[in-house]
């Protein structure tokens, strides 16, 4: 998988975790000294961050290889990258590589985790998942959510066009021309509008939303929602946004939902990964 972030983005990590050289290395002695080290899973884990990691050490002139790629599915003891170099370097980037792969298999996991409930459940719905990154790290969260098997809802605002109701606190004007009136602004483009209420989601049915976002309902108000809908002879694509998580997406999927948003996986908990330091002779 390619790498989500550029070099110079990477060298920004290691520059604001040591912005004047690794003091303890320096004090040591140690710099030109050859060394070895592996990067392994403590835990099975969906890997994510790898490529970035190992490129780290490249940058700071060591040799990495990457063993596990993004998308992976290991289990525990598994080995996800080495490389051998001077200690300088290997004692320089290995926390920030470390941590990078840590946080991003934790999203790519969960994400892995929910995705696999679903299919197991028998459901083809994707799990999307959204722009609520922790902000400056959209790039890699957007990577781990592809590795872990999830898409992207939206990237940001300049890709799609969703109405939400705080835009319509700004408007006086009926459903139809607030429709209309992105329509003829990008007429390329499908409509997401947010909804929360059953009158909403068939107002803008009506007014020819392509895809209604019913936020924090149940998945017993979607399954009403959908045959309110149905009846009406209204059918737009349904997405289900608002608290899904692992404990629910196999119910929202059961009651109709044709999309499953999601940012419960940038909560997830870090993976655990173990670093090993040996000598080289």
């Amino acid at each position: 998988m390619l790498r989500a972030l550029s070099d110079d983005a990477l060298q920004d990590l290691i520059q604001e975790d040591a912005p004047y050289g690794d003091m303890t290395t320096l004090g040591l002695g140690l710099g030109d000294m050859p060394g070895r080290v592996v990067m392994a899973a403590r835990q099975p884990m969906t890997v994510c961050g790898t490529e970035e990691a190992a490129r780290l050490f490249e940058l700071y002139g060591a040799t990495a290889t990457v063993i596990a790629p993004s998308g992976k599915h290991v289990l525990g003891g598994a080995e996800l990258i080495s490389a051998h170099g001077r200690a300088a370097t290997l004692l320089l980037v290995w926390k920030v590589a470390q941590t990078l792969m840590e946080y991003a298999s934790g999203i790519s996991s969960e994400v892995a985790r929910i995705v696999t409930e679903l299919r197991a459940a028998g459901h083809a719905q994707p799990l999307a998942c959204t722009r609520k990154t922790f902000p400056g790290t959209r790039a890699l969260a957007v990577k781990a959510v592809l590795s872990g098997g999830g898409i992207m809802h939206r990237m940001g605002l300049s890709e799609t066009m969703l109405l939400f109701p705080e835009h319509r606190v700004f408007l006086d004007v009926s459903t139809d021309d607030m429709v209309g009136r992105l329509r003829k602004y990008q007429p390329e483009k499908r409509l997401v509008v947010e909804v929360g209420s059953m009158q909403e989601a068939l107002a803008m049915a009506t007014s020819c939303a392509d895809v209604l976002q019913l936020e924090r309902f149940t998945p017993e108000a979607v399954r009403q929602c959908k045959v309110a809908l149905h009846t009406s002879h209204l059918h737009p694509t349904l997405a289900v946004a608002g608290g899904v998580n692992a404990s629910n997406a196999v119910a929202y999927a059961e009651a109709g939902a044709d999309i499953l948003v999601s940012s419960a996986p940038y909560h997830a908990p870090p993976r655990d990964v173990e670093v090993r330091f040996s000598r080289d002779v």
